[in-house]
């Protein structure tokens, strides 16, 4: 929502396996309990593949469906600028086996990642999955979000290493939930040593717990929320980073 508030056409994609992108960016809970993700619809995956997932072993469907129409057919219009997509979870490693529901979900992904548009955001898995999916490789940018643990931090620069062996150069710590800064600092310092990257942090914010437990979305928040002004911050240093060389 902050690039949408500064102009910018942003489509959004949640490819979690519980996706719930849409309740924080306002969507009602009733709506977005309806959706149906792209790698969960059966029909849409026959008509464009060529057959229906779950036919077994030895069925013949394309890899390279169309898919250059999905994100206006089933793309969720949030603000006059800024469309959600549910694409769901692809259940398939780089290297593993494909289904037409896997076919469809991963083309239309790599179509919007390559294709010119002002922002794309992809809300992935927590974990390694985008990366070995191989879908980060088309990433501009890569933001790693933790939370001020060791653990979690010890996490992130697994996932951060793992994005710069894919070719993601332009890669941000996003430290969340933010109480101290200076402990989350020296935090991150223990943990990824001489290797620290680019670092955020978002504040914890009350706000935030608000609006969850009320079952609004982010737009919801006010003005003067800490996390809200963070998140500002942080889509200026990326407009900055991407208009370099």
């Amino acid at each position: 929502m902050a690039f949408a508030n500064n102009g910018y056409n942003v489509l959004a994609l949640d490819t979690d396996s519980v996706p719930n992108l849409a309740l924080s960016l306002g969507v009602p809970r009733e709506h977005a309990e309806r959706i149906i993700p792209l790698s969960k619809n059966e029909e849409l995956a026959e008509e464009r593949t060529g057959a229906r997932p779950g036919e077994g072993w030895g069925v013949l469907f394309s890899l390279t469906p169309r898919v250059d129409d999905l994100a206006d057919k089933y793309g969720i219009k949030i603000l006059d600028n800024l469309k959600l997509v549910v694409v769901g979870s692809i259940d398939a490693s780089k290297e593993g086996c494909m289904c037409p529901a896997i076919a469809l979900a991963r083309a239309f992904l790599l179509h919007v990642m390559v294709r010119k548009n002002d922002v794309v955001i992809v809300d992935s898995e927590a974990g390694a999955e985008v990366f070995g999916r191989g879908l980060a490789e088309k990433f501009e940018f890569n933001l790693t979000v933790a939370e001020p643990t060791v653990k979690s931090l010890a996490i992130a620069s697994k996932l951060i290493r793992m994005a710069e062996e894919l070719g993601v150069s332009k890669n941000i710590l996003v430290i969340n939930k933010v109480r101290d800064h200076l402990r989350a600092l020296q935090l991150s310092a223990k943990v990824f040593q001489n290797n620290v990257p680019l670092t955020h942090l978002i504040r914890w914010d009350e706000n935030i717990v608000k609006a969850d437990e009320e079952g609004m979305g982010l737009n919801t928040l006010p003005r003067n929320s800490p996390a809200k002004e963070d998140i500002f911050h942080l889509m200026s240093k990326l407009i900055s980073f991407s208009r370099r060389p």
